[in-house]
């Protein structure tokens, strides 16, 4: 992940310091006054003194310079008299800024904390009801990652996309970045005309003879939900409020894959209430998108690699789906808190497959969530507190925090209270704690709070056995986690057993086998697995040649440990083209442990890393450095 902060020193100036003559090239100590503590440790807001509460952003895309340039015009709300309102920048040039009572701001730009940027100080009046700040960004804003034409699927268009979360919507407008701050939008935005824009609101679904779109997000967002793509981009409709955007060449491979999108969202109503967002669509975008897909509000950002040809890999398509409820209706008060969102939507997200594609198929799905979370408490260590649910990220950037610990601990626990409690009683509190808590935060402690009020003390023998506190608070799993199992792969186990002494694989009993079937079966391979057997699978298989970027992942873990070398090309190929950090980071971590294999990994990084977004760079950057 990113390196660890040091000296880590945030907040704002004295009101006295504040009233003294300063301008956009002013440095100054961060300082926050003792009885003003901020709730969000990554962000410079204080939002109990003064909050944004909607966004106008009007905006142009250089695709020349890389660059995105425009005004943010905000609605405040400042019930406490305050007379200073502080926003999140970074890497942002601060042009000119503006209030209701006067023009041409005098503001306070702080000096720069390596992760969280700088804190924008604006004065206010007591009767002021917006701010307004024109600026620019810079050519490396980390939210954006600008593709040149032979970088995407067409080769004839440059692409545009952003990635907000955690904390990097201050590196292309300057915000309130936290994610216990939300606000409405309208957005104006400019870009060349062979282009179509879409954002995180309601969109267009054709390109129009301008260039300039428009949009409105009337549901308040976080701002690590504001998203916004530019491209050679069309769409296809799968039901009356479900549908895919896509580059042209992928447009009908892409609205094959995901068609179940209408059946997912029904699922999903009729489990914890209705969508609250209205439209939901997807984007392919390409594959240098660093994540399997984020779940920004009515536009899920999806990568190219969950199409397999078979619709094994959508239930990343459900997970998404899954945050518009735990995540982007409910929302982690801070990144302290990311189990609330992630262990949430893990859990649902298995719910809607079960209700779709019935016990057997999420069996397969909990045993894989299963053996990741093992595979990272291994890596991290039992003991370490990063294996908490309620994270320490006090100087530290938010990534840290974004492990399987958080997805499927976080889900272990839920699943441990359904088993418990039993499901209807556990329905019902989701339900509420959905409808409680819509547009709003929460954090771990109210959490705690209500499951006790509202489920636990329904029967004092629940507590005593789930013990959620040692869950919550301790490292490691503790020993009541529900074991997931699957016939399916126990099945498997019987095969693998075989092979590990015959050294040979029936392919009659592998014909019809699915995605999750052939990732089990990888990952469980023999330890002394030997070359030979790996050039045995491969010949017969045919593994590195797989069009499924799950199973080559799968696959070139062992090629790589075992020096298999009609491997290596296609591991560069894939290296060069993948730029999704689930995939990247293990590969290069295993590439690193010889000497060879490091020399290959830094001469396919030479050629791949500007195809990375900077999320993947950050972490590869740290590896091989």
């Amino acid at each position: 992940m990113y390196i660890k902060m040091k000296n880590f020193i945030i907040g704002m100036l004295c009101l006295s310091i504040l009233q003294t003559s300063c301008n956009d090239s002013s440095t100054q100590e961060n300082k926050i006054p003792e009885t003003m503590p901020r709730k969000d440790l990554h962000s410079f807001a204080i939002p109990n003194l003064s909050v944004i509460k909607h966004l106008d952003l009007d905006i142009s895309l250089n695709f020349d310079n890389k660059t995105i340039e425009g005004t943010a015009k905000y609605q405040i709300e400042n019930t406490t008299n305050a007379n200073e309102i502080v926003f999140d920048t970074k890497d942002l040039q601060i042009l000119e800024v503006n209030t209701e009572s006067k023009t041409g701001i005098t503001f306070t730009l702080d000096s720069a904390n390596e992760y969280l940027g700088s804190a924008l100080h604006i004065p206010i009046a007591a009767t002021d009801k917006w701010v307004s700040i024109k600026y620019r960004t810079s050519a490396n804003a980390a939210a954006l990652q600008w593709l040149d034409a032979e970088q995407t699927e067409g080769k004839k268009h440059p692409f545009l996309f952003t990635q907000s979360q955690a904390i990097l919507a201050r590196t292309w407008i300057p915000v309130q970045d936290s994610p216990g701050i939300r606000f409405t939008y309208k957005a104006k935005v400019q870009a060349p005309k062979d282009l179509l824009v879409l954002m995180s609101a309601k969109n267009p679904v054709e390109k129009n003879e301008n260039g300039i779109y428009e949009f409105e997000m009337n549901q308040p967002v976080p701002a690590y939900l504001m998203a916004l793509s530019a491209g050679n981009i069309t769409y296809k409709a799968v039901s009356e409020r479900t549908g895919v955007y896509a580059e042209p060449e992928k447009l009908e491979k892409a609205a094959w894959e995901f068609a179940d999108m209408e059946k997912m969202l029904v699922a999903a109503e009729k489990l914890y209430g209705k969508y609250a967002w209205e439209q939901y669509d997807l984007i392919v975008l390409p594959p240098s998108f660093p994540f399997g897909g984020m779940e920004n509000p009515r536009l899920t950002f999806c990568t190219p690699t969950v199409i397999a040809g078979d619709r094994s890999l959508t239930a990343l398509v459900a997970h998404e789906l899954a945050h518009s409820w735990s995540g982007n209706l409910v929302t982690n008060e801070t990144w302290e808190d990311f189990w609330l969102n992630e262990g949430f939507t893990v859990y649902f997200e298995r719910r809607i497959m079960e209700e779709l594609y019935g016990k057997e198929y999420t069996d397969m799905l909990a045993v894989l969530g299963h053996q990741d979370l093992l595979s990272t408490i291994e890596e991290i260590g039992a003991e370490n507190a990063d294996t908490k649910l309620k994270l320490n990220l006090k100087d530290r950037n938010p990534d840290d925090g974004m492990t399987d610990i958080a997805y499927e601990k976080g889900n272990a626990l839920l699943q441990l209270l359904e088993n418990t409690c039993g499901r209807e009683n556990f329905d019902a509190f989701l339900n509420k704690h959905f409808s409680e808590n819509a547009f709003k935060t929460i954090n771990t402690e109210k959490f705690l709070e209500n499951l006790n009020a509202q489920l636990l003390s329904q029967n004092p023998e629940w507590k005593a056995k789930i013990e959620v506190e040692k869950w919550v608070y301790e490292p490691g799993l503790p020993a009541n986690v529900i074991i997931p199992k699957s016939q399916k792969f126990e099945t498997i186990n019987g095969i693998l057993a075989d092979f590990s002494t015959s050294k040979k694989v029936d392919k009659k009993l592998t014909a019809n086998w699915t995605t999750h079937e052939w990732l089990h079966f990888l990952r469980n391979l023999p330890s002394d697995i030997s070359l030979n057997d790996v050039v045995y699978l491969d010949n017969t298989f045919a593994f590195s040649k797989s069009g499924n970027s799950e199973i080559l992942a799968a696959w070139f873990m062992h090629s790589i440990r075992l020096n298999h070398q009609p491997a290596f090309e296609p591991l560069a190929n894939f290296l060069t083209t993948v730029g999704r950090r689930k995939f990247l980071k293990p590969l290069y971590a295993e590439l690193i442990k010889t000497e060879a294999g490091k020399a290959f990994a830094k001469e396919v990084y030479e050629k791949a890393r500007p195809n990375y977004h900077s999320v993947s760079r950050e972490t590869i950057d740290a590896m091989l450095k």
